[in-house]
C-alpha cells in the first residue's frame, strides 16, 4: 500500500482492437464487436474464447484497413481523373460496415483488378496528352530525321530508315505509357520536354539517344511520384497512429472517471477534457475536508498520484488522521486498480510510498467539483450508454 504512486499503463489487446475499429466504423464509445467479447471472456478466464475472439477482432481490423486503403486510392485516382478530364470508370467507395471479414476481403481483391486497370487506363491518357503537345509543336518528333529521309538516294534504304522512324514512334507511346497518373505537372513537362528532343533528331541514332533521355526523365518522374506516395502514407500512418492514442486516452480517463466516481468520489471538472500529453486532476470525498488526492495521467500510458492537506495539519490527532486517509486511499486505489482491470486496463506499479512515511504537502487548491456536478456527469454518460445499446 501506499500514499503515493506511480504505475505503468497497459491496455489489453482486445481494448486496442476494438478503439481501432471504433474509429473505422464512425463510433465514438463503447467496445466493437469481437473485442468486447475477447475483453468479457478474460474476465470469465475463458481463455480459448477469448483467443478465438481475439483472432477475429483482429481479421476484422485488418479487413477494415485494406478497405480504407482502397477507399483511399479511389479517391487519389478520382482527383487525377478530373485533372486529366478522362473517362475512366472507377469503382465506388465502400461504406465500411460490420459485413464479415472474408466479404471485405474479397471486395478488396475485385476492386485492386479494377484499380489497376484505371491506373493503367490514365496513364494512357496521360501519354497520350504528353505526346499530343508534342505533335503540336511546328517541328513534330522525327521531322528532321523524316526530312533527312527524303534526300536518301536509295528507295529501300529510305522505307527501311522510315521503319525505324515509326518504330521509334512506337517505342515513345510505349515509354510514356509508363509513366504513373499522378506526376506532379512539373514531372510532366520534364519529360514531354525530353520527347520534343526527337523533334531535332536527324538519324535513328540520335532519335534512340533522345529516348533514353525520355526512359531516364519517365523513370525519376515515377520514383519522385512513387516518394510522394510514400510520403502520403506516412502522413496517413501517422495520423492515424495520434487518432488512436487519443482514443486510448480518452477511454482510459473515462474508465478512471467512471471507477472512481462509482466509489463515491468526485472528480475534478475538466478531468474528462485534459490535453493529449496528460494532465492534473483532484480527488475527493464529502467525509475529506482536509484531505484530496492529486493524480496525473501522462499519455495514457503514465499515471501518478499522492494524497495532500488542504491546509496544514495542527497536531497530532491531525497527523494520525492523515494516515488513516492515506491508508483509506491505498485501499482505494487497490481496488480501482482491480474494477480498471476488469475494463482492459492493467497497471504495474513502479513506485510506492507507504502511508505515514512522510509528512503530506498542503496545497490550496480546489477540492475539485462539487457532487451536484459529479451526479450531473454521471447521468449524461448512463444516457449515453442507453444510446449507444
Amino acid at each position: 500500500m501506499s500514499s503515493g504512486v506511480e504505475a505503468d499503463i497497459a491496455l489489453d489487446a482486445a481494448v486496442v482492437l476494438s478503439l481501432g475499429m471504433n474509429r473505422a466504423l464512425g463510433r465514438t464509445a463503447g467496445l466493437a464487436g469481437r473485442g468486447a467479447e475477447a475483453l468479457a471472456a478474460l474476465a470469465a478466464g475463458r481463455a480459448e474464447a477469448r483467443a478465438a475472439a481475439l483472432a477475429e477482432a483482429e481479421s476484422y481490423d485488418q479487413a477494415l484497413r485494406q478497405v480504407q486503403e482502397r477507399n483511399a486510392r479511389i479517391a487519389a485516382l478520382a482527383e487525377t481523373r478530373e485533372k486529366l478530364g478522362a473517362e475512366v470508370p472507377l469503382p465506388a467507395p465502400l461504406e465500411l460496415d460490420e459485413r464479415p471479414a472474408e466479404a471485405l476481403t474479397a471486395w478488396c481483391a475485385e476492386t485492386d483488378r479494377a484499380l489497376d486497370g484505371a491506373e493503367r487506363a490514365l496513364s494512357e491518357r496521360l501519354a497520350a496528352r504528353v505526346a499530343a503537345e508534342i505533335f503540336a509543336t511546328p517541328e513534330g518528333p522525327g521531322e528532321g530525321l523524316r526530312a533527312d529521309l527524303g534526300t536518301s538516294p536509295a528507295g529501300e534504304a529510305r522505307h527501311a530508315e522510315q521503319d525505324d522512324l515509326e518504330a521509334v514512334q512506337r517505342t515513345l507511346e510505349r515509354v510514356l505509357a509508363r509513366l504513373l497518373p499522378d506526376v506532379p505537372e512539373q514531372e510532366r513537362r520534364s519529360v514531354a520536354e525530353a520527347a520534343r528532343l526527337l523533334a531535332g533528331a536527324v538519324s535513328p541514332e540520335e532519335a534512340e539517344g533522345a529516348l533514353t533521355e525520355v526512359r531516364l526523365r519517365v523513370q525519376a518522374a515515377n520514383r519522385r511520384t512513387e516518394g510522394l506516395r510514400d510520403e502520403a502514407r506516412r502522413a496517413a500512418a501517422e495520423r492515424d497512429a495520434a487518432e488512436q492514442a487519443e482514443a486510448e486516452r480518452r477511454y482510459v480517463l473515462g474508465s478512471i472517471t467512471s471507477a472512481f466516481e462509482e466509489m463515491g468520489y468526485e472528480v475534478q471538472e475538466g478531468f474528462e477534457t485534459l490535453t493529449a500529453d496528460g494532465g492534473e486532476v483532484v480527488l475527493s470525498r464529502g467525509s475529506w475536508p482536509d484531505h484530496s488526492v492529486r493524480m496525473r495521467v501522462d499519455d495514457a500510458a503514465h499515471v501518478r498520484a499522492a494524497m495532500v492537506r488542504t491546509r496544514p495539519a495542527r497536531n497530532e490527532d491531525d497527523r494520525r488522521l492523515d494516515v488513516e486517509r492515506e491508508q483509506e486511499w491505498c485501499e482505494a486505489f487497490e481496488a480501482a486498480r482491480e474494477r480498471l482491470e476488469g475494463a482492459g486496463i492493467r497497471s504495474e506499479v513502479t513506485w510506492r510510498l507507504a502511508p505515514g512515511v512522510k509528512e503530506l504537502p498542503v496545497t490550496d487548491g480546489t477540492r475539485g467539483s462539487t457532487a451536484g456536478e459529479t451526479r450531473k456527469r454521471a447521468g449524461q454518460r448512463e444516457r449515453r450508454r442507453e444510446r449507444e445499446k
